[in-house]
């Protein structure tokens, strides 16, 4: 499966495109400082990171000296956090409305059946947002009714009774209809008032409780029942053009790196890339490494034709190399699913991904691992962090190492326990 050879890697151009995250890059920039820091104390290699000065793209330099050998590398983060900001900025309705249409169209279209097949964290991942946005719709209903009838028991009667007794008895049933009315109406606006500062309050509380996150995200793609929308399409040109430009530099690597919702645009961008003839044989090696991939969330969705096509086109490359690499421990992710083969479309030369295991059960030592493990959010970025039991699978050797991703990985067998099924219903494909 190893893609050609070629010589020692000194200089490195790295893409990362994150997922679907409304962070500003620095994030990625000061996680990389501190964990790559970490790892280097654990393994005993030098790197150290620079920021840049000016450019076109945020990111920054990475010097390192990994087994005598001496790597220049500049990293690159392919930002889309403004697109997903956007989707994000809506209004406590219509987060529930997208509640409604998200769960349509899964649950409609047998997809979440079928995702069920492959792994079940990602899936239960998947329903927490609609779980935890219901609970907090019924506490919040509940809550309102009770200080309504509350207000309505000790407020609004007597003061009804009150005004009722002002007026004589052949007005008494016009003004206790009136009456009634009007403490109805106010009953009812006291209800819906305490139910939606309710729910906006619990909005403000997202960052801890993720529910109007997750939602956004899953909502993002089956809005448009898996098609990229002309928004991202435009982005991912962009994306294309800075790999494409490294790829014509004399760098020896380019390295894509996708993580999460990343993985499916690095994809999409690569396949352009190669049918666009931008990887020469003589060019630099082209890496591409996905990291807890969430494919299946898109391609099983019925017009995610041009994702298909992009995975069936890109397995079958021989001027790339690509590596999945995910692990059980993540709950967000689809675990050792080989993206193409269970997306139903992998050709009769297929080639690519090579998948294998983080194993964080291994790779993070007991005490660390009974740390993070509940951390699922956390656990979910390990991939971009130091291991203190690393094996064979290290991001800053990957990113600032003298192998490109081709030669680190040549020998490296796939996972057996990793699931090739296909279980997608839809298999259709076009450019």
């Amino acid at each position: 499966m190893a893609a050609p050879a070629h010589k020692p890697v000194t200089k490195r151009a790295v893409f990362y495109i994150p997922g679907y995250d409304p962070i500003h890059p620095r994030r990625y920039r000061e996680l990389y400082r501190s964990e790559s820091a970490a790892q280097a104390e654990i393994s005993g290699y030098g790197i150290s990171l620079s920021a840049r000065q000016g450019g076109a793209r945020y990111g920054w330099d990475v010097k390192g000296l990994i087994n005598g050998a001496h790597v220049d590398a500049s990293v690159d983060v392919l930002v889309w956090s403004d697109i997903v900001r956007d989707s994000m900025n809506t209004s406590v309705l219509a987060t529930y409305a997208q509640l409604l249409q998200t769960a349509w169209v899964y649950i409609g279209t047998g997809a979440l059946w079928r995702l069920m097949r492959l792994r079940k964290g990602p899936v239960i991942a998947a329903l927490y947002p609609i779980g935890m946005l219901l609970l907090q719709l019924i506490f919040a209903l509940v809550v309102g009714g009770l200080v309504s009838a509350a207000v309505s028991t000790w407020v609004l009667e007597p003061a009804m009774t009150a005004v009722l007794s002002l007026f004589s008895q052949n007005h008494v049933a016009l003004a206790f209809m009136g009456a009634l009315a009007l403490t109805s109406v106010v009953a009812w606006g006291i209800f819906f008032l305490v139910a939606w500062r309710i729910l906006h309050w619990f909005k403000s509380k997202d960052g801890k409780l993720f529910a109007y996150y997750l939602m956004h995200d899953y909502a993002y793609g089956a809005a448009t029942r898996g098609a990229n929308t002309p928004q991202l399409e435009a982005r991912m040109a962009e994306f294309g053009a800075a790999i494409g430009e490294a790829l014509a530099s004399d760098v020896d690597e380019v390295l894509v790196v996708g993580h999460s919702s990343g993985a499916h645009l690095g994809v999409s961008v690569l396949a352009d890339l190669i049918r666009q003839g931008h990887a020469r044989q003589d060019g630099p090696a082209l890496g591409f490494l996905s990291l807890g991939q969430v494919v299946p969330m898109v391609s099983f969705l019925p017009n995610a034709q041009r994702l298909r096509a992009d995975l069936a086109y890109l397995s079958a490359q021989e001027r790339l190399s690509w590596v999945d690499v995910t692990a059980p421990g993540d709950g967000c992710a689809f675990a050792l699913c080989d993206p193409v083969s269970v997306s139903g479309v992998a050709p009769a030369d297929k080639r690519w991904p090579l998948v294998f295991s983080a194993a964080f059960t291994q790779t993070l030592s007991p005490a660390r691992w009974k740390k993070l493990r509940w951390r699922f959010f956390r656990l979910h970025f390990q991939y971009l962090c130091a291991f203190d039991r690393p094996r064979d699978y290290d991001y800053f050797r990957i990113t600032a190492g003298a192998l490109s991703l081709a030669e680190r990985y040549a020998d490296r067998p796939a996972s057996k326990s990793r699931i090739e099924k296909p279980v997608n219903k839809f298999t259709s494909m076009t450019l």
